[in-house]
């Protein structure tokens, strides 16, 4: 039986296949342009702040040593900011971007020469009046005139900067916001090797593009990854696994290739800035906190005679165990070594003086003596223990991407403390946000994001969440 078509999909099919090739005109050659302007633009910027300076100042928007320093200036600037990627893609996409490095190469430029000009005892010839109401004009200049132009970039290369081609040849669906998205079986395009007349089709499509991706069945991605190396694009064949296996780059080597998934989330320069913070404040907290640590144990040995600290084994740095040290807030008899049972508010376990060390979180400062050891660390996810429960299940059966958090050492405090994420998590949820607080902690450290949840932990000593 054949199936009846209406004669308005029919021409809606047609007009979807009906394109113009080229697709897009090429953007390389207006890319270059808006380089050559924002060079120009951030030239007259410096002239026109320093001119206007020495008028202001001197009375002479031409006065010889403003002169000077712009012919100067000029020049570092220009160094430094192509150095620091002023003109780029991202500068064009980003305009935030664009200012702040362009801030940051003026600054640069201006170091450079009051460097110099310490060095050979020229600064003396300057006004630093002058020179400091130039920079800061300079500084306003930049940052306006690249403003201005920010409409010309979108004028001349769209909102993306550039031209990129989605092809789909039945693969996984998948859009790609800003690009050109072409399915292969309407426009009759197949990676057909064998074909010349095809290959010269395909390449009318991925003229001028930046950026050209497909989407197909694996038993295709060959002959389109041959398509894409002959035709002198840069090109992408999209597979779902790279998505699920967290793929971070790839290795070929002689005799095998293999996906790089995993690296560690810190280098050795970040772990040496990390764990020398962790030494300076675990070893200052120690000495200046000795009065109160020797008061507490005094207090927990004299309330019931047991031990002072409990020990406990909990999962840290590379999944591997280590153990954690509290002061004891618990009777001893129903000391829980596996932590099955999260604390309660009405916990009938807990002493009295175990309810104000836990209420004021003194009952963690033990752990200090973890990040001496190197076992712990300031600021990181914190460490549970092996037997925690969220609901009915043990953490990593919520969610697998709980063993991730392992791949820093765990802190004192971390970014679910100071969101107030803390306490007994009596339901999936409870572990679900702590999660994703860990997770963005670990996309992407740096020593202020520490140093400002360090801070931030004062605030939430003292919380009711802690039983």
């Amino acid at each position: 039986m054949t199936k009846h078509i209406p004669a308005s999909e029919i021409r809606m099919s047609q007009e979807r296949r009906r394109v113009t090739l080229p697709l897009a005109p090429s953007l390389e050659q207006r890319r270059l342009q808006l380089y050559a302007v924002f060079l120009l633009f951030d030239a007259l910027a410096i002239f026109g702040g320093l001119g206007t300076a020495s008028w202001l100042y001197l009375g002479d928007f031409f006065e010889a040593d403003s002169i000077l320093h712009t012919q100067v200036m000029i020049p570092l600037y220009w160094t430094i900011a192509l150095s620091v990627q002023v003109y780029s893609l991202t500068s064009l996409r980003r305009i935030n971007f664009a200012r702040g490095r362009a801030v940051v190469s003026l600054l640069g430029a201006e170091a450079v020469l009051l460097f110099v000009g310490f060095a050979t005892k020229s600064t003396d010839e300057f006004s630093r009046v002058s020179a400091i109401l130039g920079l800061a004009l300079s500084l306003i200049l930049l940052v306006w005139l690249r403003s201005l132009v920010c409409p010309l970039v979108h004028a001349r290369c769209g909102e993306a900067a550039t031209n990129t081609l989605l092809i789909d040849d039945g693969g996984v669906a998948l859009r790609v916001p800003h690009a050109f998205h072409i399915d292969a079986r309407e426009h009759h395009l197949a990676p057909d090797l064998g074909d010349p007349h095809m290959m010269d089709r395909l390449g009318l499509y991925m003229l001028n593009m930046d950026r050209v991706l497909v989407s197909c069945p694996s038993e295709r991605r060959a002959a389109w990854a041959l398509v894409f190396k002959s035709a002198n694009v840069s090109g992408e064949i999209v597979d779902p696994d790279v998505r699920t296996l967290g793929v971070i780059g790839a290795r070929r080597e002689r005799d095998y290739s293999a996906l790089i998934v995993a690296m560690g989330p810190l280098g050795l320069r970040a772990r040496a800035i990390k764990r020398a913070l962790d030494v300076a404040l675990a070893g200052g907290a120690v000495l200046a906190l000795a009065p109160l640590l020797l008061v507490v144990a005094l207090l927990i040995k004299l309330e019931d005679g047991g031990p002072v600290f409990f020990v406990q084994k909990r999962t840290g740095r590379g999944n591997r165990f280590f153990p954690i040290f509290k002061f004891r807030s618990m009777r001893v008899e129903k000391l829980d070594a596996s932590g099955n049972r999260s604390a309660s508010k009405d916990d009938d376990r807990i002493t009295r003086i175990g309810r104000f060390i836990r209420g004021t979180s003194i009952d963690e400062l033990p752990q200090l003596f973890n990040v001496l050891r190197g076992e712990m660390s300031i600021v990181g996810p914190r460490p549970h223990a092996i037997g925690s429960l969220a609901g009915d299940k043990l953490f990593w059966e919520v969610d697998h991407r709980y063993w991730l958090r392992h791949s820093l050492k765990p802190g004192l405090t971390g970014l679910a403390q100071v969101r107030g994420l803390r306490g007994a998590t009596d339901t999936e949820n409870d572990l679900a946000h702590r999660l994703q607080a860990d997770l963005e902690y670990l996309d992407g450290w740096t020593i202020w994001r520490d140093l400002k949840i360090i801070i931030n932990t004062a605030s939430v000593l003292v919380h009711d969440r802690a039983f």
